[in-house]
């Protein structure tokens, strides 16, 4: 079993359920005691933040680099960004590593992929739904990315932020998340991708009829089929 990397604390909610997951899959497949071997370092997130507000995002990519430098360090054989937002600077923390990412754009490509799905709504941080560095990534595949309109987009950064990254749940994001997607179905979405790691939180796939997928859920499980890989 080769070691899982995982960069986390973006928020230390979503990374929680990265945790969980590589370890109920791992045990799945392997049956007894077996756990995932991993190798994790968590990040603060408020400094992050504000760099990210400010648009410093070399400060981000400089702090990722480094903590990504720790996961490597402590043996990973591969690593995970367990976060959709800050792989806008996947490539300069790819750079300053020697073992590969696992991009979790491309691990969602495939799982769409593999339900055929072609057009899809992506929903996430403000930063993921208007900047390119996500939606090209998806375009290079082949796939038609559609995205909320700005009122939508504004209130679901805040749901994001304000909430989910605290760990606050309410009933109204929860309606909110269904309406989001009910809305960009009408739209003709085939799919909806879950594209902040903390939407889970809010919906999850008994909410709806549409298709939905959690990054989360899909980056995880792919860090484990590669773990497993012989």
């Amino acid at each position: 079993m080769k070691t899982i990397g995982m960069l986390g604390g973006m928020s230390w909610e979503s990374t929680v359920t990265y945790y969980q997951v590589v370890n109920r899959l791992v045990k799945e497949r392997l049956g007894g005691l077996h756990s995932a071997k991993c190798a994790l370092v968590s990040v603060d997130f408020h400094g992050l933040e504000a760099a990210m507000a400010q648009g410093d995002w070399d400060a981000v990519a400089a702090t990722l680099a480094a903590g990504g430098r720790q996961v490597e360090a402590a043996g990973a054989d591969f690593l995970l960004i367990c976060t959709n937002t800050m792989h806008k600077v996947a490539p300069q923390v790819e750079a300053a590593l020697g073992i590969p990412l696992l991009h979790i754009a491309d691990a969602t490509a495939d799982a769409m992929a593999a339900r055929g799905i072609h057009k899809a709504a992506l929903l996430g941080t403000a930063y993921t739904m208007e900047q390119d560095f996500y939606t090209k990534r998806l375009a290079a595949r082949g796939f038609d990315v559609i995205i909320p309109g700005p009122d939508v987009r504004a209130r679901l950064n805040r749901v994001i932020f304000d909430e989910l990254c605290r760990g606050i749940i309410t009933p109204e994001s929860k309606s909110f998340a269904r309406e989001i997607v009910a809305a960009m179905q009408a739209q003709g979405a085939e799919g909806v991708i879950l594209g902040c790691t903390e939407i889970g939180l809010i919906i999850a796939q008994d909410d709806t009829d549409c298709p939905l997928f959690d990054t989360a859920l899909i980056h995880a499980a792919a860090a484990v089929d590669r773990a497993l890989a012989e």
